[in-house]
């Protein structure tokens, strides 16, 4: 006993299709930007620090330079604790020894 299925209407496609083109055409335009292109002009140490913090691209540790009365120093730092950032080497930098702060560019 064979049995015929009914057949299945489909609409024909006379156009030339280009979905993926302009997707791929549309993603190949957009820059990106680099990471560290936040604009410290005018900011205390302070704020500085809260705009690293509330950035959209800080997830959970941000590469800054960190610049103090002893020198520059490149850390990882996780989060602020009161006056003091803390670092993935779980170190405490007292925020008033900090002269400047920027954060580091991406490899």
């Amino acid at each position: 006993m064979e049995k015929k299925l009914p057949k299945v209407f489909a609409n024909k496609i006379e156009k030339e299709i280009q979905n993926n083109d302009r997707v791929y055409v549309a993603s190949r335009n957009i820059e990106e930007k680099p990471n560290n292109d936040m604009n410290f002009y005018g900011m205390n140490v302070n704020q500085k620090i809260k705009a690293i913090l509330n950035s959209k691209n800080y997830v959970y540790k941000a590469e800054v330079e960190i610049t103090t009365h002893n020198g520059t120093i490149t850390k990882k730092v996780i989060g602020k604790n009161g006056n003091q950032l803390i670092t993935m080497d779980n170190e405490l930098i007292p925020i008033d020894t900090i002269l400047d702060i920027q954060l580091k560019a991406p490899r």
